[in-house]
């Protein structure tokens, strides 16, 4: 009943068939990275709070080969991303590469950009993915860590992963013009097989959080929908959380408490101060989830999953009918500790916790009841980005 989606293999299969038909010749190296589910800990990354993801088995594969030269050749498999498929340039003696048409490609210049042992020499690779674009789960950052993973084949830099996550979060500031927190490009590099990823975004400190009980499973959600806001909306959070930080006299809102809120409010405007109340809320709510689920305490994981995607609903906005009426229709099914949207918002997907017996009832409930037509991924805590064999 959840979507069956390729394996890596028959990803990494299907990208070498469309580089051996278009170049004529093998490809040499393969590399993954993930997208990622965040289980709670929602728009606190870029005010230098707590985030809560885990890596997912949805892979973006990069598979190609150094030439000789400076020309660079990239195609991508996925039938979603805006045309040409195919993109062709040269590469500068320092690296600089300026943003263009198509969009997806702009990514790919972004991490060669910000790549930290240049200059980068010429190649030819293809791109194949079962991330879903514009799902909230993030294909970006899995395409840019994937890309990032393959340059360090054809030219190694000092396999600093923390630095690695940082460079591919400037790729996407200054090349794709989204204005991200490091948590999406932090857990595609960092990713854990069954652990979730306690990180702070202050100081750059990840905590393995164990998720591997059997009897456990995450659903994810897609409502399949996505609302123009999205990217134009994103910004504005930033600023408003930004303006409410400069008010209270803070370098972020992370430094702020509920009190501190308080004691300025007659300085805000109501809804810089619903911004800011969502995310020091939320930022306190990720560490209590996280103790949680340490302890197994399941019930309470799930009832912080509610209250934060109240907030985002009701304090921080950035919610849709879609994605409500998906977290409440999961609530109804015995067996579900949570739900709550995730990811920027305006559409994507929801995270669901729950007992594995229940996954097939929930499921089933989900498609009768909402009214869009839903894909679903049950899953599982996965490993981040790697390098694969040809063999």
């Amino acid at each position: 009943m959840a979507a069956s989606c390729p394996s890596v293999s028959t990803l990494v299969a299907a990208a070498r068939c469309v580089f051996g038909r278009l170049f004529g010749e093998e490809a040499e190296v393969v590399a993954c990275a993930p997208g990622r589910v965040n289980l709670i800990g929602e728009h606190t990354d870029y005010n230098q709070g707590f985030v809560l993801p885990m890596a997912l088995p949805l892979v973006t594969v990069v598979v190609g080969k150094q030439t000789s030269g400076q020309n660079v050749t990239i195609v991508t498999t996925t039938e979603d991303a805006d045309e040409p498929l195919r993109v062709d340039f040269s590469l500068s003696s320092d690296g600089s590469l300026s943003p263009g048409l198509p969009s997806w490609a702009n990514y790919v210049k972004g991490v060669i950009h910000h790549y930290r042992a240049p200059p980068v020499p010429g190649f030819r690779a293809v791109i194949a993915s079962s991330v879903p674009l514009g799902g909230g789960l993030s294909s970006s950052a899995s395409l840019e860590v994937a890309f990032y993973t393959f340059l360090q084949q054809i030219k190694p830099d000092d396999a600093d992963k923390v630095s690695k996550a940082v460079a591919c979060q400037q790729a996407e500031h200054t090349h794709a013009g989204v204005p991200c927190g490091i948590m999406d490009q932090f857990v595609s590099v960092l990713g854990r097989e069954h652990h979730a990823l306690l990180i702070d975004c202050r100081s750059l400190k990840a905590t393995p959080v164990p998720l591997a009980d059997s009897d456990l499973v995450i659903l994810i959600t897609n409502s399949n929908v996505k609302h123009s806001l999205a990217s134009s909306e994103y910004a504005v959070r930033r600023r408003q959380c930004e303006e409410a930080a400069n008010i209270l006299g803070k370098a972020s809102l992370r430094e702020a408490t509920v009190k501190d809120l308080e004691a300025v409010r007659d300085r805000l405007d109501d809804t810089t101060y619903r911004r800011a109340l969502h995310v020091i809320e939320e930022i306190e709510r990720t560490v209590q989830a996280a103790e949680a689920l340490k302890r197994g305490a399941y019930k309470e994981f799930g009832q912080l999953m509610m209250e934060s995607h109240n907030s985002l609903r009701d304090l921080y906005e950035v919610s849709c009918r879609e994605l409500d009426e998906l977290v409440s229709t999961a609530m109804e099914v015995e067996g579900v500790f949570g739900s709550r949207m995730t990811g920027g918002g305006f559409g994507g997907c929801t995270v669901t916790l729950l007992l594995a017996h229940a996954i097939d009832r929930t499921i089933l409930h989900l498609k009768e009841r909402y009214s869009g037509t839903p894909t679903f991924y049950v899953t599982t805590p996965s490993e981040g980005a790697r390098v694969l064999s040809l063999s």
